[in-house]
């Protein structure tokens, strides 16, 4: 595996960094306020030939956050089957905020509208198979660490500490979702694992390398062992295109076109099918949530590179 500076990549970095000064970093979360919202790195990894470009800091550590919904959702549908996880979550799109609740009350039955909400999300990480929170949260951890071929990504326990004392909202989710029986079990124990699979930390290359897995329906680029089954990891990249980035997940299908998902540390995912996968960090935040310079790296890096899948 090789990785090396890319000009063109810096270009395009140097031309987006200055709409850093536009955003926010997520300070609803204290351990997140900390960063410096002028970060901006990025990782491109090259399935064809298991090459890895970057510009900026492309092994600076963040915390997955939302993104790690989507690798639960995987692992979740291996774990209990299609049918089991959408009997309790749905498939739909919602224009509302990734934290709103006001679904759950106006939904029959009342179940979240897809995975990549918070609601959706919290109820597919109940469905992790396993003994005891400890038992459910290794296996959610070494399943990343095969993703990202690491056996020291882990979880940032400062963040997760931060996000488990301050997840009020999600408790409430939870507490909502038990009493209309799409969850079961401890709250505090599934918050615990929740907030830890939140809190699991890498960097742009490492992202992108999950990005490749995905690109190649599931396989592992440099051994072409297969990690997530083919048709899982097409359910999860459509999720990715509806759903991915929240509810700007439309006009990122048209100004971006390939599947992606955020998160809002300032991660964001990226999956070109056949080609590559694309890891960024860009901690300064729009207003829904997603990374603001990033956005606009993956919408030229994508014109240039004729990267949309539509």
């Amino acid at each position: 595996m090789t990785c090396h500076t890319s000009g063109d990549l810096q270009e395009i970095v140097d031309e987006v960094v200055p709409l850093t000064n536009d955003g926010e970093v997520a300070d609803y979360i204290p351990a997140l306020a900390e960063v410096n919202k002028h970060d901006l790195s990025v990782a491109v990894y090259n399935v064809r030939d298991n090459t890895c470009i970057y510009a900026g800091d492309y092994q600076k550590k963040f915390t997955l956050q939302s993104i790690s919904k989507v690798l639960v959702l995987a692992l979740a549908i291996q774990d209990r089957g299609y049918g089991y996880v959408f009997d309790r979550v749905g498939m739909e799109p919602t224009g509302d905020p990734f934290n709103s609740i006001s679904k759950l009350e106006t939904s029959v039955p009342s179940k979240p509208l897809n995975p990549m909400i918070n609601a959706g999300a919290l109820a597919v990480t109940n469905m992790i198979k396993g003994d005891s929170a400890l038992e459910r949260w290794s296996r959610i951890r070494d399943f990343v660490q095969r993703l990202a071929s690491d056996k020291n990504v882990t979880c940032d326990e400062s963040v997760a500490k931060s996000e488990f004392e301050t997840s009020c909202l999600n408790r409430a989710l939870c507490y909502f979702m038990k009493q209309h029986g799409v969850i079961e079990g401890n709250i505090e124990e599934l918050m615990d694992i929740y907030t830890k699979q939140c809190a699991i930390e890498m960097s742009c290359f490492d992202l992108a390398r999950i990005g490749a897995v995905f690109a190649l329906d599931g396989k592992d680029p440099e051994t072409g062992k297969e990690i997530i089954p083919k048709g899982i990891a097409r359910i999860c990249k459509t999720f990715m295109v509806t759903c991915g980035m929240y509810n700007a997940s439309g006009e990122f299908a048209i100004k971006v076109g390939i599947p992606a998902k955020s998160g809002v540390s300032g991660g964001i995912l990226g999956v070109v099918p056949e080609r590559c996968g694309v890891g960024i960090f860009g901690p300064s935040l729009d207003k829904r949530g997603n990374s603001i310079a990033g956005l606009k790296l993956l919408e030229i890096l994508a014109d240039k590179n004729n990267f949309s899948i539509f």
